[in-house]
C-alpha cells in the first residue's frame, strides 16, 4: 500500500500553530473553565479520553441540539461526531427527551421489569432477526457478557479477534498481533490478564490465517464488527462474511457480531442489510438515543444452550452469573429506547441520513481529485471516513499505516475553528436525522479551506 504523505511537516506545523492562536483566541471561557477543571478533575476532564482532541484545552460544552452544540463561549458547530456514535440520530431527539420528561416522575430504577421491556425485546427481535435478547448498561459489558456466555456454553476460554478491532474495554479483546504472535495493545493499563493465553488475533480479511486460527478447536468465540471501524474503516472483502459463517460452524465456534458502529448500515445493522447469521449480535451507543444502554441478542439455539449452563453452574436455585450490573435495563434507559427504536431509528431516518452520506462521500471524492490528493473515501451507510491513501485499506495494518497523525490533527483544528467537528479519531464523520444537505456542503467548504491553507502555508 502507497501512503499519501501529501504536506510537509514544516507547513503542517506552521498552520497547526496558527490554527491553535485562533482556537484559543475563540474559547476564552473554555480555557478558563480548562484551568479550574484541572484543580479536581485528573487530566482536566471527567475522563481522560476527552482530552483525546487536538485543542490545547478541553473545548466545553453548553448546549446541544439535533446536529449542532454550542461551547460555553457561544460558538456554533456543525456536529459530525455525534458523541462517536453516542448520539448518531441527533442530540435529544425529540421522541426521547418527551420519554425521558414522561419516565422522570414515574421511577428511574426497580430491578422489575416494565412493560417497556415487552415492546423492546418483540422490537428488537423483528428488527434484528435474533429471538432472544438482554439489555446492559454499555457495549464494554454486552460485549462482555457475550463472551463469558460463549465460554460458558463451548467449554472453551479462548477468543478470536481481528487486529486493529475495538470493542470496549473488554480486557481481552485490547489486543494486536506483531509479528504473528499476540500482545496487548499499547497504552492497555493495569491489566493482569494474559492476553497470549486468552486471545487469539488475525488480521481481517485473511481467510487462510482465520482458518489456521481456528484449526485448533479450543476458540469459544469470535467477535468482530462486521466492518472494522475504529483503526480507520475497513470493509469485507466480497465473500469474507459467508467464510466466516462457514468455518466458526465448522469449528464449533459462536459468531459474536459487534454492530455498536455498523448500526449506520440501515435500521437492521449490517446484519440484516447483507444477511448474516450470528450466534450472538451486540449494539451499544446510539440504541437509546444517547442514554446510557446496550442490548444483545442470540439464538434460540444459543439460548438453549445459555440456559442449560445456568441451571448447571447455578443448581437451578437463583439467577447468579456475575453478568449484569444493578442499574442495568433501568426504567429510564428501557422507556427512552422504546421511543428511539419507534420513533427515531426509523427506515425514513435512515434514507435521509445514507442519502446525505452519499453526497458527502461524492464531493469528498471530487475535492480530493481536484487537489490532486491521494486520499480514499469509504461509506458505510450514515458513516463516512477519508483515509491518507490511495485505495481503501483490507486490514486493520493497511489502515494504521495511512495514519498520519499531525496532519490529522491539524485538519480536526481547522476544521473545528471554521464550526465543524469531526470524530477526533482518525477521519471518521457521520450523519444523523437532522442533519441538512447545506451542512455536508459547509463540511467540504471547510476542508477545502483547509487543504489551500495547507498548500500555501
Amino acid at each position: 500500500m502507497i501512503i499519501a504523505r501529501t504536506f510537509s511537516e514544516d507547513a503542517i506545523a506552521r498552520l497547526t500553530a496558527r490554527e491553535r492562536d485562533s482556537f484559543t483566541a475563540r474559547t476564552p471561557k473554555s480555557k478558563a473553565l480548562a484551568a479550574q477543571a484541572k484543580k479536581s478533575l485528573f487530566g482536566g476532564v471527567p475522563m481522560h479520553w476527552m482530552a483525546d482532541w487536538p485543542t490545547p484545552y478541553s473545548l466545553f460544552v453548553a448546549e446541544a441540539t439535533g446536529a449542532r452544540f454550542k461551547d460555553a463561549d457561544g460558538n456554533a458547530y456543525i456536529d459530525f461526531c455525534l458523541g462517536d456514535t453516542g448520539a448518531m440520530f441527533g442530540h435529544s431527539p425529540a421522541p426521547v427527551a418527551d420519554a425521558i420528561r414522561e419516565q422522570a416522575g414515574r421511577g428511574y430504577t426497580t430491578m422489575l421489569p416494565s412493560e417497556d421491556a415487552v415492546w423492546v425485546g418483540q422490537e428488537l427481535a423483528r428488527r434484528f432477526g435474533l429471538p432472544f435478547w438482554q439489555v446492559a448498561a454499555t457495549a464494554t459489558d454486552a460485549n462482555r457478557y457475550a463472551l463469558r456466555w460463549a465460554r460458558a456454553v463451548t467449554g472453551r476460554d479462548k477468543i478470536l479477534v481481528f487486529d486493529g478491532c475495538y470493542h470496549g474495554t473488554v480486557e481481552e479483546t485490547v489486543a494486536r498481533l506483531e509479528s504473528g504472535k499476540t500482545v496487548p495493545r499499547a497504552g492497555q493499563l493495569g491489566n493482569v490478564t494474559d492476553i497470549a493465553r486468552t486471545t487469539r488475533v488475525v488480521e481481517f480479511n485473511d481467510i487462510a490465517a482465520l482458518e489456521a486460527a481456528l484449526a485448533p478447536g479450543d476458540i469459544a468465540a469470535v467477535l468482530a464488527e462486521p466492518a472494522m471501524t475504529n483503526i480507520g474503516m475497513v470493509l469485507p472483502d466480497a465473500g469474507y462474511h459467508d467464510t466466516l459463517r462457514t468455518l466458526t460452524r465448522q469449528h464449533g465456534t459462536l459468531l459474536i457480531i459487534d454492530e455498536t458502529h455498523t448500526i449506520s448500515t440501515g435500521p437492521g445493522g449490517y446484519t440484516r442489510a447483507h444477511n448474516l447469521e450470528p450466534d450472538i449480535f451486540v449494539l451499544g451507543k446510539p440504541v437509546a438515543g444517547g442514554i446510557p444502554c446496550a442490548v444483545f441478542g442470540v439464538t434460540a439455539e444459543a439460548a438453549a444452550r445459555m440456559e442449560q449452563s445456568r441451571v448447571k453452574a447455578a443448581g437451578g436455585s437463583h439467577g447468579h452469573s456475575g453478568m449484569g450490573t444493578t442499574l442495568s435495563a433501568n426504567a429510564f434507559a428501557m422507556h427512552a429506547m422504546r421511543a428511539n427504536l419507534e420513533h427515531v431509528m426509523t427506515d425514513a431516518a435512515y434514507a435521509h441520513m445514507i442519502s446525505l452520506a452519499e453526497r458527502l462521500s461524492t464531493k469528498l471524492k471530487s475535492l480530493f481529485t481536484n487537489h490532486q490528493l491521494p486520499w480514499c473515501v469509504t461509506q458505510i451507510g450514515a458513516r463516512v471516513e477519508f483515509q491518507f491513501c490511495a485505495k481503501p485499506p483490507r486490514t486493520g495494518r493497511e489502515a494504521e499505516a495511512a495514519f498520519h497523525d499531525t496532519l490529522e490533527k491539524c485538519i480536526h483544528l481547522a476544521l473545528l475553528n471554521r464550526g465543524v467537528m469531526i470524530t477526533p479519531f482518525h477521519n471518521m464523520i457521520l450523519i444523523c436525522p437532522l442533519t441538512t444537505e447545506g451542512d455536508v456542503d459547509r463540511l467540504v467548504a471547510a476542508l477545502a479551506e483547509t487543504i489551500d491553507e495547507l498548500r500555501n502555508a
